[in-house]
């Protein structure tokens, strides 16, 4: 470890630092030279096309006469509707989390007895292998949840019986113990952290057969292992909605991007969950939280639209919030009218908040969906379609059942690991090449100065 309690090493240190950051950064304007597509978008904001997928399509506009044209937002999962999959199982009272994770894996519905010979599977996969949670988890607990995830599966690869095999039967035998055992995971992680961190009781539940991911989940991250039917079926449906959104998204472009290396299956999901951490990703979810509390200790009324605006207009000019210029939950890669996900979640938010007494919180949200629209075209002179997306009210919902906020990220992780794992087993069939994009070298040639001539 770097002993920054030396001063003088602290000061070597930071010149290091100076010249790295004197000699890496290159003027944004050259890749605008270059025609290089940063984040691999195009200049009207459309991704670079970087392959073709049977899983899922996000829909948000359309290009019509060489203009992209904002549409209401779509989530398809293998050809169906989100809303059509929510409502074909919650309308007939049953969890869909399962039914969706077979559809991504398989590519078609299941059938009542595939359904439900897949519960059995992914329930007597659940546990982890023996002494793994005391080695891997408890005698190294973690401050961060998805820091543990990763390091959890990564580490599975050593208690694998053909860590190495990436034959599809095989991807398939690790997807599902995968699958089934995140929740696990992430039990044992959140009361490690729990007790290590935070100096509260940790409890380990027994889990139980039979009970869906989402009634797992609740079980075993509260003390008394109680949940109600209710709070069971809104997280069934947030494990849903996250559970796949196409083969562009960071982290599933990640999990695509190592397995046509050619990689292990463990490797690839690790990374996939490193990839979902970041703040511009799976970690956005927090910042909204964070974001509300600052403007509901900046404004006296959160019913007030124009204390609201006001301060969002500071916000948008980094006067305000975390001056980064951001409004977070707003705005999306693909969608423009509308995001789906936002729109389903909104009304089980406003009912989820009423019930936990968060009135309040839920006004403020609406009311940041609604204004700043409006604000971004008056302070930055944007006028396109910009709407709520998932994270505006997933993290309100995960409030209004007691969750604690370090769950919010990893949650999600529990849901999106089914898409990356479709993802991989898609790239290994029908990928066959290593992805390898280009980057143009910038600089000039030097010629080498031996080390005693170096000024």
């Amino acid at each position: 470890m770097i002993q920054l309690h030396d001063s003088e090493f602290i000061d070597s240190f930071l010149s290091l630092c100076e010249h790295m950051k004197k000699n890496s950064p290159i003027d944004p304007k050259e890749f605008l030279k270059y025609e290089v597509k940063r984040g691999l978008r195009n200049s009207d904001g459309t991704g670079v096309m970087a392959g073709l997928t049977r899983i899922c399509n996000v829909h948000g506009y359309v290009i019509d006469e060489g203009e992209r044209m904002p549409v209401e937002g779509e989530l398809i999962y293998r050809g169906y509707a989100i809303q059509d999959l929510v409502a074909g199982s919650h309308g007939k009272g049953r969890f869909g989390f399962e039914e969706v994770v077979f559809l991504l894996l398989f590519g078609t519905l299941p059938t009542p007895e595939q359904l439900r010979e897949f519960n059995d599977m992914l329930s007597s996969c659940r546990d982890l292998p023996e002494y793994f949670a005391e080695d891997m988890i408890i005698k190294a607990p973690s401050p961060d949840l998805m820091n543990k995830l990763g390091r959890s599966v990564l580490a599975l690869y050593s208690y694998d019986v053909n860590p190495d095999d990436t034959s599809a039967e095989n991807v398939l035998r690790q997807s599902i113990e995968l699958i089934a055992m995140l929740p696990s995971i992430l039990g044992y992680a959140y009361q490690v952290k729990r007790r290590h961190y935070d100096r509260e009781s940790m409890y380990f539940h027994p889990l139980l057969p039979d009970l869906s991911t989402s009634e797992t989940v609740l079980r075993i991250i509260r003390a008394d292992a109680k949940y109600t039917e209710e709070e069971a079926r809104l997280l069934d449906l947030c494990l849903m909605l996250h559970a796949e959104h196409g083969g562009g998204n960071n982290s599933a472009f990640t999990a695509r991007v190592l397995s046509s290396s050619g990689t292990d299956t463990f490797s690839a999901i690790s990374a996939a969950i490193g990839a979902l951490k970041g703040p511009r990703h799976g970690g956005a979810n927090l910042k909204v939280v964070r974001m509300m509390e600052d403007i509901k200790a900046n404004i006296t009324d959160v019913h007030d639209d124009e204390q609201v605006a006001a301060y969002l207009s500071k916000m948008l000019r980094k006067e305000a919030g975390d001056h980064s210029g951001l409004v977070y939950g707003m705005g999306h890669a693909v969608y423009t009218l509308s995001d789906p996900r936002a729109v389903i979640l909104k009304k089980e938010a406003e009912k989820a908040a009423q019930r936990a007494g968060l009135q309040d919180d839920f006004v403020l949200l609406d009311a940041v969906e609604r204004l700043t629209p409006a604000l971004m075209k008056k302070e930055r002179g944007i006028d396109k379609a910009i709407c709520a997306n998932v994270d505006m009210y997933s993290g309100l919902i995960y409030r209004s059942m007691g969750i604690a906020e370090e769950l919010f990220t990893p949650l999600f992780a529990v849901a999106r690991i089914s898409g990356w794992c479709a993802h991989r087993i898609e790239e290994l069939l029908t990928g066959g090449r290593i992805i390898r994009p280009a980057y143009k070298p910038y600089g000039k040639e030097r010629t080498y100065i031996p080390l005693e001539q170096r000024q």
